[in-house]
């Protein structure tokens, strides 16, 4: 696929300010910061979740070879 025509439908420098403005009229400017906080939050819990669960994978691999080698 053409990296140029996926390029073509991201917004422009203008078209985010206006973006920008009308986030700004749906939400008002006090509960942007309260927005931006969970969603902080939300990232956060899914890192904390990745890296959990990337440990668990390396601890299994870990036993796996353990085990192999008891065995030999």
């Amino acid at each position: 696929m053409n990296v140029q025509l996926l390029l073509g439908f991201l917004p422009s420098g203008s078209e985010w300010i206006i973006i920008a403005l009308i986030f700004l009229l749906l939400f008002g400017g006090k509960k942007i910061p309260e927005l931006m906080k969970g969603l902080g939050k939300g990232v956060k819990s899914f890192k904390d979740g990745v890296n959990e669960a990337s440990e668990e994978i390396k601890k299994a691999k870990d036993d796996l070879n353990t085990d192999d080698t008891e065995k030999k």
